[in-house]
C-alpha cells in the first residue's frame, strides 16, 4: 500500500503539458524578433541621421551605395568599411557588424537624383543607386510566410475547445486534448444540501431495491460469504417527475464511496469516437475509484435500439458509443465494484442488449404514487411551509389524483406563493386547491369577454358533464364545475377519478358517455353544436380506438391486440378490410353512448336546467350544490376506502410503538 502511495503522489507531483506555456514561448520569440529586426536584419547597425548629414557623408566620400524605398521611405546609405569609425564613433567595424547603414528621410526623389549625379560627376560617389519596395524586416516577413498556418493553428484551438467543453473549466476549457475525456462529475456530499433516503417519500419496492445496493457496498461480506454477487447495474424506469434522479442523489447520500454522476447526452458529440473515449476515461476513472457508483441520467439518449438498416453515417456515431457502452458494462474487461445506474422515462426504445443481465440486472419500476404515497410526499414539502393547522392532507393526497411528485412539489411552492401573494401568515386548505387549479387548468382569465349566449351554451355544456358524471356508476365522481376560463378552456370540470389497477370495459364506456355530455347537451338543449366538445372528441375517440384496436374490447373483434412496440415498424398489422372494420366499430361504440347521454339527460332535463342556470349565476359550484338538486351520489369513493384503510394502519402503528415504549413508574 505505500508503494502504490508513492507512485500516486510521484504521478501528481509529475507537471503536466499545458498548452498556456506553448502560447508564451511563441509571444516571447515573436517580440524578440520584433526589437532585434532593425539591428541585425540588414546584416549590420544602423543610425537615424538628417538630410544634411547624408549630404555630408556622401560629399566625404563614405557611402558604398544607396538604396532607396518606394512610396515615400526612407534611404538606406551604407557606409564604407574605412569610414565605419568616422560614421558611427563606436569601435571598429566588428562591432558594427558586416555592412552597417544610415537611415535617411528625404523630401524629393528629383532633388536627391540630381544631387547623387552630381556627386558622381565629382567623383565623390563611386557605388549604386537602387529602388526596393518598402520592407517591413524580419518580423513582417515571418508574418507573411507564417501568418496563415498560425491563424489556422489557433482557430482549430478554439474551435477545439467550445466544442469540446469551452465552459469545463480549467480541466476542458480550451484544451483540445481533453475533447475525448469524461465529463462525469464526482458528487461531493455536503452535509447541508445531503439527500438521504428519509427524503424519498413513498416508492418503497423502489427503495428497498436501492438500499440493497448501497448495502452491497458498504458490507459486500455480507453476500458473499453466501455465494452471492454485486449486481452490475439497475435501471430505473418511470413516468417523468417520479423521483429517480433523486433516488439516485440519495444514493449518492448514503453511501459513502465515490459516486459518479453524468447525462446520456454527454457522450454524443459531433466528431467520431470522442463519445468511445469518453465512456472509456469514463470507467477509467470508475475502476481507479472503485468500489463505486456511475449513475447515467436520460440514458436513452445514447442506448437507444440500433437500427438494422441505417443509413451511410446516419447513428455511426451513437452507434459506436452505444458499443463501447456495452463492452465496459460487461465485456472480457472486469468491473468488480463499479456498479452502474441509469434512470430513463423510455425504456421501451433501448437496445435489448443493454437491458440484459449482466449489465443491467434489475430493472426498478418507479411508478406514479398511489394516495397512500402522495400522502408521504406532501408531509415531506410541507415540512418547510408556514400551514394552517386545520390542513387535512388526507384531503389533498385525494386532490391530486395522477401526479408525480414534482408535481407536488409544484403544487406546495405554488400554494406558498398564492398566500404569499394574498398577504397571508400561514398557507390555507384554498391556496392549495388554487394551486391545484392552476396546474391543471391554468390560470383564470376573469377578463375574457365572453357574451351572454356564449356563457349559457358554456353553462349548458359543462352542467351536461355534471349531470351524466353524477347518475352514471363508474364515472368519477365531480369535485367542481366552473365556466370562468383558465387557460385555452372555457369551462371545466374537476373529478377525482379512483384508484384502479385494472380498468374495465363498462367503466370505460361510463367514462366515455361522460365525456360526451357535453356536446348532447348543447345539441339537446341549444338546438346546435359548438367546437367547445373538440377536446372531449379527442379524448373519447383515442380511448375507443384503444379499446378495439389495442384491448380487444369489440364484439365484432374480440380478444385481438394490434399494438406494435417495434420503433422500426412501418406497417400496420392488420389488413385494410380489417382497418375499415376497426373505424366502423370505432363510430358504432361511439354512437352509442352518444345516444345513452342524450336519453340521460332527456330524462334529468329539469336538474340539468337548475345546475346551468346555478352555473350562470355564480360560475363556479361544487359536488355539495349538485348533490343538493340531485340528491346523494349512490357510488362510494374508492379514494375513500384507502384513505380509511391508510388511517388504520397508521393508528396501528402507533399502536405498535405504544406498546415497545418503556414503562415507567
Amino acid at each position: 500500500m505505500a508503494e502504490n502511495n508513492t507512485i500516486k503522489n510521484n504521478k501528481r507531483k509529475t507537471p503536466r503539458f499545458n498548452l498556456s506555456w506553448f502560447y508564451i514561448i511563441i509571444a516571447v520569440a515573436l517580440g524578440w524578433l520584433f526589437f532585434n529586426s532593425n539591428d541585425e536584419g540588414q546584416g549590420g547597425a544602423s543610425k537615424q541621421a538628417t538630410y544634411s548629414e547624408f549630404k555630408q557623408y556622401v560629399e566625404r566620400g563614405y557611402a558604398s551605395r544607396i538604396v532607396v524605398y518606394k512610396d515615400h521611405g526612407p534611404l538606406n546609405m551604407y557606409v564604407r568599411a574605412e569610414h565605419i569609425r568616422d560614421v558611427f564613433r563606436n569601435g571598429t567595424g566588428d562591432r558594427s557588424g558586416q555592412e552597417p547603414y544610415v537611415i535617411v528621410k528625404f523630401g524629393s526623389i528629383d532633388k536627391l537624383e540630381e544631387f547623387l549625379d552630381e556627386q558622381q560627376e565629382l567623383g565623390h560617389f563611386q557605388g549604386e543607386l537602387t529602388y526596393k519596395e518598402q520592407d517591413g524586416g524580419t518580423l513582417w516577413h515571418i508574418l507573411i510566410n507564417f501568418g496563415p498556418f498560425l491563424f489556422l493553428i489557433f482557430f482549430w484551438m478554439f474551435i477545439m475547445g467550445r466544442v469540446g467543453g469551452g465552459g469545463m473549466g480549467a480541466a476542458g476549457g480550451m484544451n483540445i486534448f481533453n475533447v475525448g475525456r469524461s465529463r462525469a462529475q464526482k458528487v461531493e456530499v455536503d452535509e447541508k444540501t445531503k439527500v438521504t433516503f428519509a427524503d424519498v417519500a413513498g416508492q418503497a419496492g423502489a427503495k428497498q431495491e436501492v438500499k440493497e445496493i448501497v448495502e452491497f457496498l458498504k458490507n459486500p461480506d455480507k453476500f458473499t460469504d453466501l455465494g452471492g454477487k454485486i449486481p452490475k447495474g439497475a435501471l430505473l424506469v418511470g413516468p417523468p417527475g417520479t423521483g429517480k434522479t433523486l433516488l439516485a442523489k440519495a444514493v449518492a447520500g448514503e453511501a459513502d464511496v465515490p459516486f459518479f454522476s453524468m447525462s446520456g447526452s454527454d457522450f454524443v458529440e459531433m466528431f467520431v469516437g470522442v463519445g468511445a473515449s469518453r465512456v472509456r476515461d469514463l470507467f477509467r476513472q470508475a475502476k481507479e475509484a472503485s468500489p463505486c457508483i456511475i449513475f447515467i441520467d436520460e440514458i436513452d439518449a445514447v442506448g437507444r435500439a440500433r437500427a438494422r438498416n441505417t443509413m451511410v453515417g446516419g447513428n455511426d456515431e451513437r452507434e459506436s458509443t452505444l458499443n463501447q457502452l456495452l463492452t465496459e458494462m460487461d465485456g472480457f474487461g472486469t468491473n468488480s465494484g463499479v456498479i452502474i445506474l441509469a434512470a430513463t422515462n423510455r425504456a421501451d426504445i433501448l437496445d435489448k442488449a443493454l437491458l440484459r443481465a449482466g449489465r443491467f440486472d434489475r430493472q426498478i419500476h418507479v411508478d406514479l404514487p398511489d394516495v397512500n404515497e402522495r400522502k408521504a410526499i406532501f408531509k415531506v414539502h410541507l415540512r418547510p411551509l408556514k400551514i394552517d393547522k386545520d390542513l387535512d392532507i388526507d384531503f389533498l393526497a385525494r386532490q391530486t389524483p395522477g401526479f408525480s411528485g414534482a408535481d407536488i412539489a409544484n403544487v406546495c411552492n405554488e400554494a406558498a406563493l398564492i398566500a404569499a401573494r394574498h398577504n397571508k401568515t400561514s398557507v390555507t386548505k384554498d391556496d392549495f386547491l388554487a394551486a391545484v387549479d392552476r396546474i391543471i387548468g391554468g390560470l383564470e382569465k376573469k377578463t375574457k369577454v365572453l357574451t351572454v349566449e356564449e356563457k349559457r351554451t358554456i353553462a349548458l355544456h359543462e352542467a351536461g358533464h355534471a349531470t351524466i358524471s353524477w347518475h352514471l356508476q363508474y364515472a368519477n365522481p365531480l369535485v367542481k364545475v366552473t365556466i370562468v376560463p383558465r387557460g385555452r378552456a372555457l369551462g371545466a370540470a374537476w373529478y377525482l377519478p379512483e384508484e384502479r389497477q385494472i380498468t374495465t370495459r363498462e367503466q370505460m364506456l361510463d367514462e366515455m358517455c361522460s365525456l360526451l355530455g357535453g356536446r348532447a347537451a348543447e345539441e339537446l338543449f341549444t338546438g346546435h353544436i359548438s367546437s367547445g366538445a373538440m377536446n372531449d372528441l379527442e379524448r373519447v375517440t383515442k380511448q375507443a380506438y384503444g379499446m378495439i384496436a389495442y384491448m380487444g374490447m369489440s364484439d365484432r373483434l374480440p380478444n385481438l391486440c394490434y399494438y406494435n412496440n417495434d420503433e422500426y415498424q412501418f406497417q400496420r398489422p392488420y389488413s385494410e378490410e380489417t382497418a375499415q372494420l376497426i373505424d366502423q366499430e370505432v363510430q358504432k361504440m361511439i354512437a352509442e353512448q352518444y345516444a345513452r347521454a342524450k336519453q340521460l339527460l332527456t330524462e334529468k332535463q329539469d336538474g340539468h336546467a337548475q345546475l346551468a342556470q346555478l352555473l350562470v349565476d355564480r360560475e363556479v359550484i361544487f359536488a355539495e350544490d349538485v348533490e343538493r338538486i340531485f340528491g346523494p351520489r349512490p357510488w362510494a369513493s374508492r379514494a375513500d376506502e384507502i384513505i380509511e384503510e391508510m388511517d388504520e394502519d397508521e393508528k396501528t402503528d402507533e399502536l405498535k410503538e405504544e406498546d415497545h415504549e418503556p414503562q415507567t413508574t
